[in-house]
């Protein structure tokens, strides 16, 4: 063992949250405790989405052990080289169940007490070694420094941000009158379009879609392109975003405004949209989908889809047909066309005339692996549920003329095995912010009702 190798200990949870994490630690070692092995061996045969990571994560492990002899998986077997000039580290098996109960600090009745175990036992081992336990369990984390284990660390080979503060809003908000921020500026005009050429100082941050608002309440803009030095604007004004307008819903608030913007654009592929319960994303995502497939004729139909909860992830004991099977997860969607048709003579039969003359298809996220979806808006509702490979599974399920709204609160998470930090929905407004043809808006404020209103601000 190299002194100045550090030795990971990879909890399972790890594994189920990148099953090809054990390759990102570079030119240091990577044990797997026996356990973990035994843990992904009962979870590959679940019912979940995580079933999948597990097989993915051991076939992935078989892969790299296969020619290995048994004395090899125990010492370490090479890692691939991503190049010359790094060198990887070595992956083993450990045989945690080989270790003297009688001398170890916790009891043995529990899998995570025998992962912990592993890693202060390498850690006596090789006192000239840095030994770190790697996991997302936070308890488990507390429970390893109480047993005397000097390094405990999260996963965060896949996080862009380390805090959720930090996350792109999709917009700049100035203090006071934006003009009063600008020094130089240049502007031509095209029809009732006006183009600003500002300095990139005034924004070094910024990205294309991004808009600009200000507090004076006059000023509404874009970002359209731009360079190293110069930043192109394009002048909306405030009154032409509030007076944006999709099958008989206009918004509420400026946030609203900018998020029609985006959907109502045909050149924007990806629009994604984040914020608080009551914020107003399922009901402009369908109310901007009806304007554009039946009044606009831009797409042939709406696929809806979400993940379902862990806690139901199974939707074959419901009856009926997928879509029917999917309708009590989508009773948002359901929920938001009786807002949109409150105000029909018949409503039932305004519902039923919309469904089928938009073409509205309820769909399960664990069947759209393998198709290509082409000239569709797909809704993609909830989705801060959805691991990074997941949402990539989904979008990259969108073919020609197919547009994709995503939309979720990521204070909202479900599942046991992310964070805010680590959703795919965070993934993705870092990954696509600076994509010509994606726009993320926060929709900063709550609009369903005062109740909800406050119970966001105070609970």
């Amino acid at each position: 063992m190299t002194v100045n190798k550090i030795i990971y200990v990879l909890d399972t949870n790890i594994l189920l949250h990148e099953p090809f994490a054990f390759l990102s630690f570079k030119e240091h070692d990577v044990v797997v405790p026996m356990t973990v092995l035994e843990e992904l061996d009962s979870i590959k045969d679940r019912n979940k989405d995580v079933s999948r990571d597990a097989r993915v994560a051991i076939r992935a492990l078989e892969d790299t052990l296969v020619n290995a002899s048994p004395e090899q998986v125990l010492s370490g077997v090479k890692l691939p080289q991503n190049d010359e000039l790094h060198p990887s580290g070595c992956l083993s098996i450990f045989n945690d169940y080989a270790l003297d109960e009688s001398k170890v600090k916790l009891s043995f009745n529990e899998n995570d007490n025998r992962i912990i175990s592993t890693a202060i036992y390498l850690q006596a081992q090789n006192p000239k070694n840095k030994v770190v336990l790697v996991t997302k369990d936070i308890n488990m984390r507390l429970k390893a420094k109480g047993a005397g284990l000097a390094f405990v660390e999260d996963y965060r080979t896949d996080q862009l941000i380390d805090d959720i503060q930090f996350l792109t809003k999709g917009y700049h908000q100035f203090t006071g009158d934006f003009w009063q921020h600008v020094k130089e500026c240049e502007s031509e005009t095209q029809g009732r379009n006006t183009t600003h050429y500002i300095k990139r100082d005034l924004l070094p941050n910024s990205y294309i879609n991004e808009y600009l608002i200000d507090e004076g309440e006059h000023f509404a803009g874009k970002i359209t392109g731009g360079d190293d030095e110069k930043l192109s604007i394009v002048d909306l004004s405030r009154e032409r975003l509030m007076a944006k307008q999709a099958w008989g819903i206009h918004p509420k608030n400026i946030y609203q405004g900018m998020a029609m913007d985006a959907l109502l654009d045909p050149t924007i592929d990806l629009v994604i949209l984040t914020g608080p319960a009551g914020c107003g994303k399922t009901l402009l995502a369908l109310a901007t989908a009806l304007e554009q497939v039946i009044e606009r004729g831009l797409y042939d139909k709406i696929i809806v889809t979400r993940s379902t909860p862990e806690i139901a992830e199974s939707i074959g004991f419901l009856p009926g047909t997928e879509e029917e099977k999917m309708a009590p997860w989508l009773a948002a969607i359901t929920d938001s066309l009786e807002v949109l048709h409150k105000q029909d003579e018949n409503m039932n039969g305004s519902l039923d005339y919309i469904m089928d003359k938009a073409n509205i298809q309820f769909k399960s996220v664990n069947f759209m692996r393998g198709r290509s979806i082409q000239n569709a808006l797909v809704l993609l509702d909830e989705c801060q549920n959805l691991t990074a490979s997941q949402l990539k599974t989904i979008i990259t399920r969108c073919g020609e003329g197919t547009k994709i709204v995503c939309s979720g609160n990521l204070a909202q998470i479900d599942s046991n095995y992310l964070t805010a930090v680590t959703s795919g929905l965070t993934y993705i407004v870092e990954r696509f912010k600076d994509f010509p043809g994606s726009s993320n808006i926060n929709l900063n404020g709550v609009v369903r009702s005062r109740l909800a209103s406050f119970a966001e601000e105070n609970l």
